[in-house]
């Protein structure tokens, strides 16, 4: 669904998603699967202006959208026994179990993940179950992994929590202290967990993707450059049903 305050232009046969925000300068995004361009400009800048700045920046934008297009689609996941399942960067079967009472999902040894329903249990509650074995434990580890780069970088975050996020692996609110992070950071590495954190907390230091943030980022993760390629190794996992695509 599109924003009932977005604008729709065309420039250089690319179509733009237009907003206008409280924003100082002007922001693109490209956005899986299609490569869907979105571009935020600030509320009293023209629109020439905003194509003119948008025409600057049209070989970046080709080359995302080239470099989308070709990554590979991620098998469908229905929940069934026999799949595979990252969980803190590991491939792990999915071992799914009907018995009456409680659902749950639990770790076992030899990297099987258990996820045990009721018999009546369709897709999309086993996915609600898993979904919410991942978010606890994810959010069990923000603390320590809060107490250590907070340390690191220098700064804290007011509140750290974890969301379903669809484009982004993380945010932060310079002007709250909250950062947000992706519910599919808890299917990745903890070093792919700790790059994101950092990136967001680096953030309370600079605002901006500028040359200092940069230099920043090298002094606290020196190795960012490496666990980011980690990150973006694996596509987005994704779930079908007969409504759709969910991804977790």
């Amino acid at each position: 669904m599109k924003n009932p305050e977005s604008q729709q232009l065309i420039v250089a046969g690319v179509g733009i998603e237009l907003l206008r925000k409280r924003v100082r300068n002007v922001n693109f995004r490209i956005y899986p699967p299609d490569g869907r361009v979105r571009v935020s400009a600030p509320l009293r800048m023209g629109e020439r202006e905003i194509r003119r700045a948008v025409e600057a920046k049209l070989d970046w934008i080709l080359r995302q959208r080239t470099r989308i297009a070709e990554q590979p689609r991620p098998p469908a996941m229905r929940l069934e026994s026999g799949e595979l399942h990252l969980v803190d960067g590991r491939r792990c079967r999915l071992e799914v179990v009907d018995l009456p009472g409680v659902s749950r999902a639990e770790l076992l040894p030899g990297d099987v993940l258990r996820l045990q329903v009721p018999p009546e249990t369709d897709a999309a509650g086993r996915l609600r179950v898993l979904e919410g074995w991942y978010r606890q434990r994810f959010t069990d580890r923000l603390p320590q992994l809060l107490a250590r780069w907070e340390a690191v970088v220098g700064r804290r975050a007011r509140d750290c929590r974890v969301r379903r996020m669809r484009t982004l692996w993380g945010s932060c609110s310079t002007g709250t202290g909250r950062i947000r992070l992706n519910l599919e950071l808890a299917r990745r590495s903890v070093r792919c967990q700790e790059y994101v954190l950092v990136h967001e907390l680096t953030h309370l230091h600079e605002r901006g993707h500028t040359r200092r943030f940069y230099a920043l980022m090298d002094r606290f993760l020196p190795d960012w450059r490496e666990r980011k390629r980690e990150l973006e190794q694996h596509p987005l996992w994704r779930y079908h049903d007969e409504s759709g695509v969910s991804a977790l």
